[in-house]
């Protein structure tokens, strides 16, 4: 397994990192785009490096079994988000971050639009 500068990386709760794809140069008309232009587009994607365990909740209450040892493991919801997805975000609710000269964006599940997914159908 090769290791990549983002392994050290832990990521918390319901957050999703993101690596930024590269905005488009041009627009359809054939107009250059600056990057401060492009850069402040609403409306962002990039792919899924790592995701957080999901949204906490408290563990069940065995209120009928009182002989039982309470657990005290956190319990997670999933994330729908997983690595490798295409991620539409809300660029407003990203926070940027630089690591080893890389540009990565640290977006809460509820700020993601929409995922695709590459799936193989073989």
């Amino acid at each position: 397994m090769i290791a990549t500068n983002t392994d050290k990386f832990i990521i918390v709760g319901d957050r999703v990192l993101i690596k930024p794809k590269s905005p488009e140069q041009q627009t359809k008309s054939g107009l250059y785009l600056p990057p401060s232009v492009q850069e402040k587009e609403k409306i962002q994607s990039g792919y899924v490096v790592k995701t957080g365990p999901g949204y906490a909740v408290a563990p069940p209450a065995d209120a009928d079994e009182p002989w039982k040892e309470p657990t005290s493991s956190p319990k997670y919801i999933p994330l729908q988000a997983q690595v490798g997805d295409l991620a539409i975000y809300i660029h407003n609710f990203a926070h940027e971050i630089e690591f080893d000269d890389e540009k990565y964006m640290i977006v809460p599940q509820s700020a993601i639009l929409m995922l695709i997914r590459e799936t193989d159908l073989i």
